[in-house]
């Protein structure tokens, strides 16, 4: 991220979050990733990747949000959509979770893969909170003005659209969701997809039938969750 700049974003969320990237706040994030550069420190995804998620999924195409915490800090994992990693990688234990529960709720198989750019590109908005973390040190760029960026996407979809499904897994996006307006969207609440508690309640939490159900509700075509291999 140069100074000023925003071609990272597709079009429609530039028009809607230029301004951001004039703020003090993004300028002092951008200060500390050249820092973390210079001092040799190799970061995740690249850096032509930690917008990936907009240009998958334009404004005006979001349907889902599906919010993530932060990316992968393994080697080759993460390129910018939560929960996601690149071919060839092997399926997170969380990733794994929610691909049983797809297969609970929809009978669909269990996909060999964890790259999810096909529900990106139908409008599943796979948004991390964190834009970017240092190789081998989960949450180390938590803090760091990421999360001012994408409070203000999730405010932009609120304020902007209509009758989007938000997932909301676990205590860390249920805050974050806390500003998401009930009236407007469907807000869907369940434990995370982690091992730790998806037994809590994300087993049979039956989200992605609800999500489906809500979009066709409103007229919409529902989210085809298969995955192609």
């Amino acid at each position: 991220m140069s100074s000023g700049r925003t071609i990272d974003l597709e079009p429609s969320w530039q028009l809607a979050l230029a301004d951001e990237f004039q703020r003090p706040y993004m300028e002092e994030l951008r200060a500390f990733l050249l820092a973390q550069k210079r001092a040799g420190k190799r970061i995740f995804p690249k850096g032509s990747e930690f917008f990936s998620a907009f240009r998958h999924t334009p404004l005006h195409r979001v349907k889902v949000v599906i919010l993530g915490q932060d990316p992968y800090h393994g080697e080759g994992q993460a390129h910018g959509l939560c929960f996601s990693v690149q071919p060839g990688v092997a399926v997170p234990p969380s990733l794994q979770n929610i691909y049983k529960e797809l297969h609970a709720e929809l009978g669909l198989p269990i996909a060999r893969h964890g790259h999810l750019t096909a529900w990106a590109d139908q409008g599943v908005l796979l948004l991390n909170s964190v834009l970017s973390v240092e190789s081998g040190r989960a949450a180390s760029h938590q803090g760091k003005a990421w999360e001012t960026f994408t409070d203000r996407v999730i405010e932009v979809i609120n304020e902007q659209r209509e009758g989007v499904v938000f997932m909301l897994w676990g205590s860390y996006a249920q805050r974050k969701g806390a500003m998401i307006d009930r009236r407007r969207h469907c807000v869907l609440k369940a434990p995370h997809p982690s091992p730790l508690s998806a037994h809590r309640g994300f087993f049979g939490c039956g989200h992605f039938i609800a999500a489906n159900r809500y979009l066709e509700a409103r007229g919409q075509a529902p989210i085809d969750w298969r995955l192609p291999e």
